[in-house]
């Protein structure tokens, strides 16, 4: 369902009992039935009294030594307390697990989930009187037909790694909604609720917005949907005017409340229009790492803390790198007044010919698209990031996933990313068969960095196929903080800075731009970066070091940006 923090829920957060697993024993000894011995001669050889605690949410990873580096299984529990009422239902939310979960109801399989970056959750209707236990069995391992795969740019941190919540609805109760302002209207909303329940359909559905002086009534049709349609004057939602309203969901037996805004995001040519006006994306992408202290992000604090930086910056957009984060960074975002560009984890090598690949895509597309449509902040639905066109049946699958996306939202701009433009005798040639059905052409280019400039920054020509808006998606180069030198090999805060202001010269000839997107805001924990003294298994490409000292290129970007 939508909107958990609207609804009446009890936390499962804080400490859970935890049994390592690494060699998945755990599946045959059956953990989740939770046996003890009967007689003097049985003996069980797993148990949760005892065992460590692990934090939830939270990744296991940073939790215990013996954990760091652990790709494999991990059991939780916890339990809970329960009286039964009459008239309720009781559902069990993730706000997601990575990357594979079964979960387990006093010894009794719920379901099972795949995916480590969207919410799911399960009806209790096995839940007894007094106290329950749940069992998750949690699985890191990357898998070669997984989203993402084998292939990885950032740390795979474990577990439980955001919110668990008990949540109590009516029998009937409000699942779903959307409320959005019809694209190219400044006064009509638009869109749907529906119910869920054996009293579904035929029945009252009202929408207020109070300061709108709206009160808006409908009907559910059999299956629970009701349409919605009227006009309305909201102050359009924007980076410097970031408003919201409260809007007021009710039927006869449930009522939900949410903080929603209004605006409009379309494509004209080659310009990106936000509210009719035209819009330069200053923007910067955050993967969803601790600031400070490593782990993974899963706190409002941890998000108030990156998007200030993004702030302070001068950006007006953050790319949430490279899969949904915490619904937080999407809330706050928000309220800050900055845009959102909403990803999945369809990243570089993904196995399309395979025959699942089709419906893990599709869900995940769903269910971030279900957690985040009513976030005005997000205009940019990002199905892929550096997808080669020589791997099989990838044309195919994401073409397909991008009219699946249309069809889930209308309201919003989509992209895939690419990196394999040709870049020969200082020009780019810029040409890949998906950008024909992208409302946007994102591009990675790291000139500087992994590619040398072929001649003056100045003198760069594009070769564009395509009349529609350019995204600069990533671009930048490694340095570690306080490091001195003006070549490549010296990872020199002073060689980063070069990069960036060449990039500078270089985005005045990009024709059709409609933006940049700085690779990226903070060095962040990455396995594969093994050059010792310099990145330590860190990505160095932040604009900040993991502590959040400055280093020279922000000054250059944020320079840039002040001007745009």
């Amino acid at each position: 369902m939508t909107n958990i923090s609207g609804r009446q829920v009890v936390s499962l957060n804080g400490s859970w009992k935890a049994l390592i697993d690494p060699t998945g024993t755990g599946d045959w000894l059956r953990i989740w039935e939770e046996r003890t011995p009967v007689s003097k001669t049985d003996f069980v050889e797993y148990s949760f009294t005892g065992t460590p605690e692990l934090h939830v949410p939270g990744d296991f990873n940073t939790q215990r030594p013996e954990y760091t580096y652990l790709e494999g299984t991990v059991w939780y529990k916890q339990t809970f307390s329960y009286t039964r009422k009459k008239d309720k239902r009781l559902f069990l939310y993730f706000g997601a697990v990575n990357y594979l979960a079964d979960v387990y109801l006093n010894g009794k399989h719920l379901g099972a989930h795949e995916g480590g970056f969207t919410p799911f959750q399960f009806e209790l209707t096995d839940v007894q009187e007094g106290i329950n236990s749940i069992i998750v069995r949690v699985n890191n391992t990357r898998q070669k037909n997984g989203l993402p795969a084998l292939s990885y740019d950032w740390f795979n941190y474990g577990g439980i790694t955001r919110e668990v919540s008990l949540v109590e609805t009516a029998s009937t109760y409000i699942n779903d909604y959307l409320v959005q302002l019809t694209k190219h209207s400044d006064h009509e909303i638009a869109g749907w609720v529906k119910l869920d329940g054996g009293n579904a359909g035929n029945q009252e559905v009202k929408v207020s917005i109070p300061e709108l002086k709206i009160s808006y009534r409908t009907k559910t049709n059999d299956s629970g949907m009701a349409l919605l349609r009227f006009n309305a004057r909201p102050v359009r939602w924007s980076p410097d005017t970031p408003r919201l309203y409260n809007v007021i969901i009710s039927s006869v037996s449930d009522t939900v409340t949410e903080r929603i805004g209004f605006r409009n995001i379309a494509v004209s040519g080659t310009d990106i229009l936000l509210n009719g006006r035209k819009l330069f994306i200053k923007g910067v992408n955050i993967h969803e790492e601790r600031p400070f202290k490593a782990g993974k992000a899963n706190t409002e604090a941890d998000a108030r803390v990156l998007l200030s930086w993004a702030k302070e910056l001068g950006c007006n957009m953050v790319r949430l790198s490279h899969y949904p984060h915490n619904e937080y960074m999407v809330k706050l975002a928000e309220e800050m007044g900055i845009m959102v560009w909403d990803e999945l984890p369809v990243y570089q090598h993904i196995a399309f010919a395979d025959t699942s690949m089709p419906g893990k895509m599709e869900l995940m597309l769903r269910e971030m698209i279900k957690r985040d449509r009513n976030r005005c902040a997000v205009i940019i639905w990002s199905l892929s990031n550096e997808t080669y066109s020589f791997t099989p049946s990838r044309d195919k699958a994401l073409i397909e996933l991008l009219g699946k996306c249309r069809m889930l939202d209308t309201t919003r701009l989509n992209t895939v990313v690419i990196n394999n433009q040709g870049y020969s005798n200082n020009m780019f040639h810029v040409h890949d068969s998906l950008y024909k059905y992208a409302d946007i052409i994102s591009l990675n280019e790291y000139i500087g960095w992994y590619v040398p400039w072929q001649g003056k920054p100045e003198d760069v020509k594009w070769e564009i196929n395509y009349k529609k808006p350019v995204i600069i998606s990533e671009f930048g180069g490694e340095a570690k903080y306080g490091n001195a030198g003006d070549v490549a090999d010296s990872w020199s805060e002073d060689y980063q800075a070069k990069i960036y202001r060449e990039q500078v010269v270089m985005f005045r000839r990009v024709p059709q731009l409609a933006g940049v997107c700085a690779w990226l805001l903070v060095d962040y924990r990455s396995m594969g970066r093994m050059r010792p003294g310099y990145q330590d298994g860190y990505n160095r490409k932040g604009l900040l070091s993991e502590y959040g000292e400055r280093k020279r290129a922000w000054y250059v970007l944020r320079g840039y940006y002040d001007e745009k």
